[in-house]
Parts: structure tokens; C-alpha cells; sequence
């Protein structure tokens, strides 16, 4: 998995959003506009910077990570992980929700840890 240092996105800060004017105004419209697209530049530089895809917190680590795709003969204990822990598998025979992941197929499918058991999910 791919680790990434969230103290490097802490840079956004949440918006200082003017008062609006008793009465509409123009300028004042423009301000609260340009105030609101600067904060949601910033957001979606630090989502483009952790890169696509779906992103796990590791609670342990203190650190975000993005999932990797293992084959289910590759994945680590789920006894060692602990339960809430989200990957991939690339090679399961079957797509049923909720079910213990097998491997030898061809599907890819989202999995989760409940701390005994990968489940499809």
C-alpha cells in the first residue's frame, strides 16, 4: 500500500465567509463566490494529491492509505489486521456480498476485515 504523510494536507483551512449586505449586492456576491472556489481549489488539490481511487484510514498508523490489490493467497491474516480494514482481490470466484472471499477466480471485488475473516464488500 502506498503510505502518505497526512500532516502534508493540512493546509486547507475552512473559509472565513463574509456577511452578506442587507440588500444584494454585486461585489459583496462576488466575495463570497471567490472566497467558496478558492477553498474547493484548495480541497481538490489535496484529493488529486492522495490520488484516485478509494482511500482507507489506518487508525493504527495515523497515516491514509490507498488499498492495494491483492490475490487472496497474497492477503495478510485478517486475525493480524483487525476488523474495518478495506482492500481488493483480484481474484475471487465469487461476487456475493457479505460472503468469505475465495481465490482462483477472475473477479475483482472490494473486501473488508471483521477481524476473523476477508468478506466481499
Amino acid at each position: 500500500m502506498t503510505t502518505i504523510n497526512p500532516a502534508r494536507f493540512q493546509g486547507v483551512a475552512v473559509p472565513r465567509i463574509p456577511q452578506s449586505p442587507p440588500e444584494y449586492d454585486t461585489a459583496a456576491q462576488e466575495q463570497y463566490s471567490n472566497v467558496l472556489r478558492l477553498y474547493f481549489n484548495q480541497v481538490n488539490n489535496v484529493i488529486n494529491q492522495l490520488g484516485a481511487g478509494v482511500l482507507v484510514a489506518n487508525a493504527i498508523n495515523g497515516v491514509v492509505q490507498a488499498p492495494a490489490v491483492f490475490t487472496v493467497s497474497t492477503l495478510p491474516s485478517a486475525t493480524s489486521v483487525g476488523a474495518g480494514i478495506r482492500s481488493f482481490v483480484s481474484d475471487a470466484t465469487a461476487t456475493t456480498f457479505a460472503s468469505i472471499v475465495v481465490g482462483g477466480g477472475s473477479n475483482t471485488v472490494p473486501i473488508y476485515c471483521d477481524g476473523s475473516n476477508w468478506l466481499i464488500g
